[in-house]
This record gives structure tokens, C-alpha cells and sequence, in this order.
């Protein structure tokens, strides 16, 4: 059915309930919201930036969801409107059996169907490690979810009793992240035509509370981790060595772990380091003389093209998690975690002044929003900064 048609049939309807359109008056453009009304499914109104509103009717026709415009409100009653809609819906059904409405979703597929369509059509964009992290969740959590369900007729009860069920067998972490991917399937289902817009049941639940990690580590702990990370780099043993330099590096440039240990020697470029992947994609991360002096120390060898080598394994470092937790423990910082310094990186910048857009840049953060969680101030920042304030208003009042 085309659209020209489906006017036709808008046009007629109108005419039977009396009532007359001028479609030029009706708003272009996306709209705000669209409430749906329930008395017929898939009939609504669309609410407008500019005020207005108008009615809609969406059905399946043809395999795919289609979106008639009915006409303003301000033209039509909601029983003209209604009557319409009736009647769009009626020609959508005319070649199926209206019998029940099961036979009239079948012509969506159902959940498990859709996470396969989903991960095919939308999978080649992620990046390899969020392709690994999010397939992880979908063979846990996902494929057996909402068993018999289609993908247009999954609820917020649905919705709601799954991330209930979820919260009892993983963490709030996961449970989240899993989350999170199930709203994009939905939006992408209201998109691709298989829901009606608007209908997505995860806007109505509520995830778990994040737990912010604000942890930084002051002048005294960075004391303390600074003489066990000497020890670590004068070991006799070069993986060590390695490790405890890679640990150095990540302190010294706020970078991510994954970030300083896939570092190639031709990515290191003078003062700057050529991050071919990141989080936000290739970037630049520049080296002050402290940092230079850490890539310096490393040992080159004709055939190893990785500054950070396990020389136990005969391949690359990739991880330091156990050096890391042996570290810490030694300097007295229980459960802190190696990415918190990159927090401390980022404290301690904004506590020397550096402005957000700055820390940002350093970071590599694609907005200042992301900057501001980790631009910490301690105590004694605060306090002096709240002395000067003080000062400066006093010296004003002392001068009327």
C-alpha cells in the first residue's frame, strides 16, 4: 500500500465523520512525544516542538510498521480521529485473518528472533572489545530471555520481572550494562519498525544505583606507592621491570591500562604518544620529561616490536593486574583499584588549576560531563581555597 493510497483512505474517512483538513497545516519535522491514546492500538497523538499537535494512527502493513497522519487536533475530536484510525487499521488487516490478535503480531519476529537480526545488523559497529563484552551478556542473559515473547508485544511487566530475576543471579554492574543493551534492541526495534514509536517498556524501569568511584590517592599515598614502584623497577627480574614502568606510565599519563600496555615502539613519537585505538577512538596522549624518562629506561631489542614484554612467556604484557594488587598491598592501599589512577591523574590536575576542557583533552573524554566525575578536590583544597574566599571578602568589607 502506497502513501499516496493510504491519503486516499485518510481523505475518505475524514469526509464520512464530517470533518476537513488542510494538510498543509500540518507541523513538519520530528516530533517531541507521542502519546498513545488505547482505545485503538497503535492510535496517538504526536505533540510538536512548536505546540501543536496531531493525530497518528501505526500499523503493521506489509511486514513493516507504517506511520498515517491523521490530522490536527485542533481540527479534529479525538472520536473523528478515532473513527479514522479505525479505518486505516481495517485496510492494514484486509488479506490477513483477524481472528486474534496473536496471528496479527506473528508478522514480528519474536525476541530471540530479533537479538539475532539485532547483533547482525548492528554488531559490525562495535569495536572488537565491546563485541566481546556485549556477546558475553547476550548468551547469559539474553538469548533465554522472554521465551515465546514477540518483539512488539514485550511489556514493561516483562521488562520489569526479567531485570528482577537478573539482579538475583549477577551483580548491579552487569545487570546495568545488560539493561542497557536490551533498551537499545527496543529502540532499534521502534526504529527498524517492529514497535510502535515511543513504546520502548525500558524507559519505565528503573537500573540499579550507580556506585561512584571517586577513589584518588593524596600526596602521602602517592609517597608510599612511589617507593614500592622504585623497588618494582630495580627488580633483577625485566618482567618486572616492565610491569612496574607500564604501572608508572599509567600514573604519569592518565591513560587506560589497555591503552599503555598494546604500545608499540613506532606509536611513541618524541614527546607524544600515537594511540592507534582508544575508548574514543586514535589520539594523541602528550609526555612530559617524568614519562619520557620511564619510556626511556625500557630495553629495545632488533625482533620485539612491544616496549612492555614478558620475558617469562616470551610475549607481550598484558596485563599487571597481579603486580598491581602485590603493589598496593605493599604500599598500604587496599582496595584500590589500577584505574584509579587515572582518577588521580585527573585530580590532581584540577587541583593544580587545570581547567575541565584541559583535563578532558589529556583524558581523551569526548565531553566535559565525563571529565567533571574524576576532577576530585581533598580536603585540604577545599579548606584553602574556602580561606581565600573568605580573605577576599573580608578585605572588601573592611574597605566600606
Amino acid at each position: 500500500m502506497t502513501a499516496a493510497s493510504l491519503k486516499k483512505i485518510v481523505e475518505e474517512a475524514l469526509a464520512e465523520v464530517g470533518a476537513t483538513v488542510n494538510f498543509k497545516l500540518v507541523p513538519k519535522g520530528k516530533a517531541r512525544t507521542t502519546t498513545w491514546l488505547g482505545v485503538e492500538h497503535g492510535f496517538g497523538i504526536r505533540h510538536y516542538p512548536s505546540g501543536r499537535n496531531v493525530y497518528i494512527v501505526q500499523t503493521r502493513m506489509a511486514g513493516r510498521m507504517r506511520t498515517v497522519t491523521i490530522g490536527p487536533a485542533s481540527v479534529l475530536t479525538r472520536y473523528q480521529a478515532q473513527m479514522v484510525a479505525r479505518r486505516v487499521i481495517a485496510y492494514a488487516q484486509v488479506g490477513r485473518d483477524p481472528a486474534t490478535e496473536r496471528q496479527r503480531i506473528r508478522s514480528a519476529p519474536s525476541f530471540a528472533e530479533f537479538v539475532t537480526e539485532y547483533w547482525d545488523r548492528w554488531a559490525p559497529r562495535w569495536k572488537a572489545s565491546t563485541l566481546e563484552t556485549h556477546t558475553g551478556y547476550r548468551r547469559r542473559y539474553l538469548d533465554d530471555a522472554f521465551a515465546g515473547v514477540y518483539i512488539d508485544e514485550l511489556n514493561e511487566g516483562h521488562v520489569t520481572s526479567w531485570f528482577a530475576d537478573l539482579n538475583n543471579r549477577t551483580g548491579p554492574g552487569a545487570s546495568n550494562r545488560t539493561f542497557e543493551i536490551l533498551k537499545h534492541m527496543l529502540n532499534k526495534a521502534e526504529e527498524w519498525g517492529y514497535r510502535l514509536e515511543n513504546t520502548n517498556p525500558c524507559r519505565s524501569v528503573r537500573p540499579n544505583r550507580k556506585r561512584q568511584c571517586e577513589r584518588f590517592l593524596t600526596n602521602d599515598e602517592l609517597a608510599r606507592l612511589g617507593a614500592e614502584l622504585a623497588k618494582l623497577r630495580s627488580s633483577d627480574d625485566r618482567t618486572k621491570q616492565c610491569a612496574g614502568a607500564a604501572i608508572t606510565l599509567l600514573l604519569l599519563t592518565g591513560c587506560r591500562k589497555s591503552e599503555i600496555l598494546t604500545l608499540e615502539w613506532s606509536d611513541i613519537k618524541g614527546n607524544r604518544l600515537h594511540l592507534r585505538d582508544s575508548k574514543t577512538g586514535p589520539r594523541t596522549v602528550w609526555l612530559g620529561s617524568a614519562a619520557r624518562e620511564v619510556i626511556g629506561t625500557l630495553p629495545r631489542f632488533e625482533r620485539i616490536p612491544y616496549p612492555f614484554w614478558n620475558y617469562s612467556y616470551r610475549k607481550p604484557l598484558r596485563c599487571v593486574n597481579g603486580f598491581w594488587r602485590r603493589l598496593r598491598d605493599e604500599a598500604g592501599l587496599p582496595g584500590v583499584r589500577i584505574h584509579d589512577l587515572r582518577h588521580t591523574y585527573a585530580s590532581h590536575a584540577a587541583m593544580n588549576k587545570e581547567t575541565l576542557p584541559m583535563i578532558g583533552r589529556l583524558l581523551g573524554h569526548a565531553n566535559v560531563q565525563t571529565t567533571a566525575r574524576y576532577a576530585h578536590l581533598d580536603d585540604e583544597h577545599l579548606l584553602d581555597a574556602a580561606q581565600k574566599i573568605g580573605d577576599a571578602i573580608k578585605d572588601m568589607l573592611a574597605r566600606a
